[in-house]
């Protein structure tokens, strides 16, 4: 069993950064990995009138509510999409017999790209896009290459009803009521990371807030209160709110399905249990669900659908609370069984070769399609769009002259990568490079005056064990070259 596979794409991110580092920055590593994927967010203490909705055993179906609860007032306009062709809506359309949805696409990449901007400008999560795109460096691609976009799913073995959340695939699917099944929106997510995984099981909502309060249980304020990051007892509504503009509150107590206000998260194990939307995809999401909507949450890393005729497998990687020898042993005796109860041959090498490779691709495995490398060559070619949907924006003339020096290294590569990773966390540290000498240092800024600058120092310590040090106007006037940006070096 692959242990923790799902974060050696990040770790490989991340590698050349520990290459060009003394021993003691091992233990950074671990912390870079907590700060970019939100580690501090998610888990709550339950409000007084949500413990009164007390746990029963669930069967397949979701118990009803106990007690009456009132509906929110009507929520203004959501969040605008993203001008989207149809390759980009994730709404679909589809037969009760059939079970996978969307297509492959493929774009060019153009200098200053990163594969996090593109994954979350089509609904995709960082996992999927990078799963997808082995040969890439998500954050500094080469420029002139392709990315495939893994807009194509297969629907999880659950009822086609509610809300049904695949923790293997990080994906969520909803199925409105008026669709009867055939009508299904999906949307990427972040889950719980090892250790604090998010649980499976019938549910349900219970409850629905606009602007919420985060009550952080006492265990996740002890975690904060070690790094030198202490929190209230009650987070208010705002940019530091890891919940985000909307909350639905679950059955099992504890759980919640919300926004964040670390986007970039998306796509990771990287909660303390609850399920993460984009901004963008939650205030679509929030409005259409009723109190009471049936919840199923299920880990299925392997799924198996048929459209036109033709059946698809989509394998992810195994999460490590599963058995890997286990789920393959069942699922090539399913495949067997569907071979003799249908009277059609599969092809069992590429059945193979996609279990090994556990792209996240769904790929036909009648016999007589495609092979694997043709299908994903033949991938739709997709429009490049003007600008990409929830991009850092450069920091504007003016914002500041204050700056914070992070770290430095001998690596050019490694500065930009961090730099770049810098940029796109929540709420965002603006960063750059600067060369000096043979060595690079990765400048945080500008900030409009000391206290927000002494303000990223702490964060830098706290998420990151890096001493920063204020750069004051003076000291960055006799830098030998200006900051350099992380997205156009």
């Amino acid at each position: 069993m692959r242990q923790g596979a799902h974060w050696y794409t990040f770790v490989a991110v991340l590698q050349s950064w520990t290459l060009y580092q003394p021993r003691r920055r091992k233990r950074q590593l671990i912390l870079i990995l907590g700060f970019c994927c939100g580690l501090s967010a998610c888990a709550y203490r339950p409000m007084p009138e949500i413990l009164a909705h007390r746990q029963s055993d669930w069967g397949w179906l979701p118990p009803p509510i106990e007690e009456p609860l009132v509906e929110p007032e009507k929520e203004s306009a959501p969040v605008a999409s993203p001008p989207i062709a149809s390759l980009e809506t994730h709404r679909f359309r589809i037969a009760k017999d059939e079970g996978v949805l969307g297509s492959l696409g493929v774009i060019e990449l153009q200098r200053g790209d990163v594969l996090p901007d593109i994954a979350r400008h089509f609904g995709l999560g960082y996992d999927e896009i990078a799963a997808a795109n082995p040969e890439l460096d998500p954050w500094l691609p080469d420029s002139n290459s392709r990315a495939l976009i893994p807009a194509q799913f297969v629907l999880p073995r659950a009822p086609r009803r509610g809300l049904v959340i695949n923790l293997a695939a990080m994906r969520l699917f909803y199925f409105p009521a008026k669709g009867n099944g055939t009508e299904v929106v999906t949307y990427p997510i972040g889950i719980g990371r090892e250790g604090r995984a998010t649980p499976t099981g019938a549910m349900r909502i219970v409850r629905k807030a606009r602007n919420p309060t985060w009550y952080p249980t006492k265990n996740i304020r002890n975690e904060h209160l070690r790094r030198g990051d202490p929190l209230p007892a009650a987070v208010p509504p705002g940019p530091d709110n890891p919940l985000g503009k909307y909350a639905l509150y679950l059955s099992r107590q504890m759980y919640l399905v919300h926004g964040t206000n670390k986007p970039y998260s998306v796509g990771l194990r990287a909660s303390n249990g609850c399920i993460r939307l984009y901004p963008e995809d939650v205030s679509k999401l929030y409005p259409q669900i009723p109190l009471n909507e049936p919840v199923y949450i299920v880990n299925q890393p392997y799924l198996i659908g048929q459209r036109g005729g033709v059946v698809y497998l989509q394998a992810y990687r195994v999460p490590e609370e599963l058995n890997e020898k286990s789920l393959t042993k069942t699922l090539r005796a399913d495949l067997k069984k569907w071979e003799q109860d249908q009277s059609q041959p599969l092809d069992w090498d590429k059945i193979e070769r996609i279990l090994k490779e556990s792209r996240g691709i769904p790929l036909p495995i009648s016999a007589g399609t495609s092979p694997v490398d043709v299908v994903i060559a033949t991938a739709q070619p997709i429009v490049r769009p003007a600008k990409w949907f929830g991009q850092p924006e450069p920091a504007p003339k003016g914002a500041g002259s204050w700056y914070v020096f992070a770290t430095e290294t001998a690596s050019e590569t490694t500065a930009l990568r961090l730099a770049a990773m810098l940029n796109h966390q929540g709420p965002p540290i603006p960063a750059r490079t600067v060369q000096k000498g043979e060595r690079y240092q990765v400048i945080a800024g500008p900030f409009a005056d000391a206290k927000a600058a002494k303000a990223a120092v702490r964060r830098l310590k706290a998420d990151l064990e890096l001493e920063g040090r204020i750069l004051p106007p003076e000291a960055i006037r006799q830098q030998s070259h200006p900051p350099k940006s992380a997205a156009n070096p």
